[in-house]
């Protein structure tokens, strides 16, 4: 499990660890991700057993302890479990999510107390800003929610669009397909009547980039890719209601 490195938008750095015995033959990918700034930010923690190789990864691009925010998703292990590893490395760093996370899991969780975001509330970073949006149960998660690098205009959007394979960092291929098969392939979604809604939510912020966390990130139409997905799930809403 070789971590590879590559800048996915302007100062935001992908860091994926393929594990092809997941999901095989294709095989999947974890991905974090290194919002640089003055006060830098990694997206979900990975694994805490993977966080030697994470560290050695993002130790490529800066030191490690410097970092000065660490969020994620949703409350999981690829996402959280090595918390409080890349705490102890980098002493100024600060745990934050939604209002769910913190008071639910993080409160008691992180070994120093977490900020809490709003919905909708703006984190500075120094040089750019990222805004939290709650997303709860989409695609999975009470406490769910997602980062929008107002900058770049990129979408760390989680779980969304998660596809198996190893593909190339960035594509403007489909996404949309991969993912409706990776829901067939796990039924990890937890389907509810607002999942279009909140997707939609999502699509009015005019992304250009989606970051993913399992699965290559997306450049192009993300707001249509975005809309498609909602119509899946809409669907399967309907299908399960009848």
């Amino acid at each position: 499990m070789d971590p590879r490195v590559a800048e996915i938008a302007d100062g935001i750095y992908r860091i994926s660890i393929y594990v092809p015995e997941i999901a095989p033959p294709a095989g999947f990918t974890f991905n974090q991700f290194l919002v640089l700034g003055d006060e830098p930010l990694l997206f979900h923690t990975g694994f805490r057993r993977m966080f030697p190789l994470a560290r050695a990864a993002l130790a490529r691009i800066i030191p490690p302890e410097r970092l000065r925010w660490i969020t994620f998703g949703h409350y999981e292990s690829d996402e959280c479990g090595a918390l409080n590893e890349w705490l102890a490395i980098a002493p100024e760093a600060q745990a934050a999510h939604g209002q769910t996370g913190v008071m639910v899991s993080l409160n008691d969780l992180a070994d120093r107390s977490p900020r809490m975001l709003a919905d909708g509330e703006t984190l500075d970073i120094g040089g750019r800003r990222l805004r939290w949006i709650d997303t709860p149960h989409i695609p999975h998660g009470w406490d769910a929610g997602v980062l929008f690098d107002e900058r770049t205009a990129t979408l760390l959007c989680g779980d969304l669009f998660a596809h198996v394979g190893d593909g190339p960092a960035v594509t403007d291929g489909d996404v949309v397909g991969p993912a409706i098969a990776a829901e067939e392939m796990f039924r990890a979604s937890s389907l509810n009547p607002g999942m279009g809604a909140t997707i939609r939510r999502l699509a009015g912020l005019a992304p250009r980039r989606l970051a993913i966390m399992h699965g290559s990130s997306f450049a192009g139409d993300c707001a249509a890719a975005l809309g498609a997905l909602a119509e899946d799930y809409d669907r399967r809403v309907r299908a399960a209601s009848a």
